[in-house]
């Protein structure tokens, strides 16, 4: 039987179709070295004013990764660890756009975690009904570290049995460098990547609930008293409407980030391991402003790329 054979014409096109057909895999799905991906170059290759020390990554929904910068080692997250913790228990339990949800009761260890001077916490009072809304409210807006693990406890029956769900979810999607081993952070042997924490942020960024809550300056909640302060000071500026801080003094500052372009386009990012070694509250302050530069700068650099 007689080969079929493309004329040379027709050989080149299909060379360089080839050509064209790897280039672009390479960008979806980048190859490994040694059992690990090599990240995908930037789909654009702006100038931008990246973190001199830790790690961070960006993108824009649409068009594409805009690089990753620093180490890409696993290292402390702190209360970014929050977001999969609000992921896991919307995916169990998911709540229509203004839906509150069960009324949760809070249990004592909840109350008596609330006045600890080591962590963050949300002051709330064993046997009061709150919202799952109210409560994942009260875990990502001042970050409490106690409503985490109660969200846990209600979710799994343990905090334990929460953080194998947590881990399950995370390698369903594609996080091979995250280890999580509470609901809150607050545990140093939390670890993961800027890489892995924004293939997160993209997951969460499809729920309107969560949209919602982290956009939230400041709300109230009832049977909580006073205000309910976002620790995300960038929310309102540069196009910025979420997502979470972390600190501690072993992750130093971490920020989560996502934006909208003044086009409507979304880009979202991730900075870890600001000022490690700290205290939290400089390593907070360090992750922000070397957000808000970044953020800043892509949206001034943006609209002359995609022209």
């Amino acid at each position: 039987m007689a080969r079929f054979r493309f004329p040379p014409a027709a050989g080149g096109f299909a060379a360089a179709g080839a050509v064209a057909l790897a280039a672009a895999v390479w960008v979806v799905f980048p190859p490994s070295v040694a059992g690990r991906a090599v990240p995908a170059r930037p789909a654009l290759d702006l100038a931008l004013p990246w973190p001199a020390a830790g790690q961070a990554t960006a993108e824009v929904q649409g068009l594409g990764s805009l690089g990753t910068h620093g180490e890409r080692t696993p290292v402390p997250i702190a209360s970014v660890t929050k977001v999969m913790t609000a992921y896991v228990v919307l995916k169990d339990h998911p709540l229509a756009p203004g839906d509150e949800g069960p009324r949760i009761t809070v249990d004592q260890q909840a109350q008596d975690e609330s006045t600890s001077a080591e962590e963050s916490s949300a002051p709330v009072r064993a046997g009061r009904a709150i919202s799952q809304r109210d409560l994942l409210a009260l875990m990502l807006i001042p970050s409490g570290n106690n409503v985490a693990r109660l969200l846990a406890r209600w979710d799994a029956g343990s905090q334990d049995a929460f953080v194998a769900k947590m881990n399950r979810a995370a390698a369903d999607l594609g996080m091979s460098s995250t280890t999580y081993t509470g609901a809150s952070g607050v545990e140093d042997s939390t670890t993961s990547t800027a890489e892995d924490q924004l293939r997160l942020a993209r997951e969460v960024m499809q729920d309107d609930v969560v949209r919602s809550l982290v956009a939230t300056p400041s709300l109230r909640v009832d049977g909580v008293p006073g205000a309910v302060v976002n620790t995300n000071t960038l929310l309102g500026r540069s196009g910025v409407i979420g997502l979470k801080t972390g600190s501690s003094t072993a992750a130093g500052g971490a920020l989560m980030w996502a934006a909208r372009t003044p086009g409507g386009a979304l880009i979202l990012g991730v900075v870890l391991h600001q000022n490690p070694g700290g205290t939290p509250s400089a390593g907070l302050q360090a992750a922000l402003a070397t957000s808000e530069t970044l953020i800043a700068a892509i949206q001034r650099e943006l609209p002359a790329a995609t022209r």
